[in-house]
């Protein structure tokens, strides 16, 4: 049993579109997962900055245009937070990049495979 021409390229197109949205999301994830390791490394080295401070020192913390005063405590506990979070968001981002690679590679076997077998089914 053979496919018709115009199945067989519908196929390979619609494949060929999934494989390149496959690929424009594995960029974008991967640059998401950039910029959150960055923040991760900054908030690391502000907690390691501020930890080093004796617990007496006043600390203030940018909101919009002023600064407002916290507790040493209460900032190293928000970095802590934040960077927890941070790492949750680049473990989930792995995994769908992961989901991503796999679903690039399963069309480009189905595009190879289509073409060795000539549209044969």
């Amino acid at each position: 049993m053979s496919i018709s021409n115009e199945a067989l390229q519908k196929l390979v197109q619609e494949i060929e579109t999934q494989a390149i949205q496959a690929q424009q999301q594995i960029s974008t994830v991967k640059s998401q997962i950039a910029l959150k390791q960055r923040e991760i490394r900054m908030l690391q080295l502000t907690s390691s900055e501020v930890s080093t401070l004796p617990a007496d020192t006043p600390v203030y913390e940018g909101v919009g245009k002023m600064f407002v005063f916290s507790p040493t405590a209460e900032v190293d506990k928000r970095l802590t937070t934040e960077t927890t979070e941070l790492k949750s968001d680049v473990e989930n981002l792995g995994k769908k990049l992961q989901y991503l690679e796999t679903t690039y590679k399963n069309s480009r076997e189905h595009i190879d495979q289509i073409f060795k077998s000539g549209g044969r089914s």
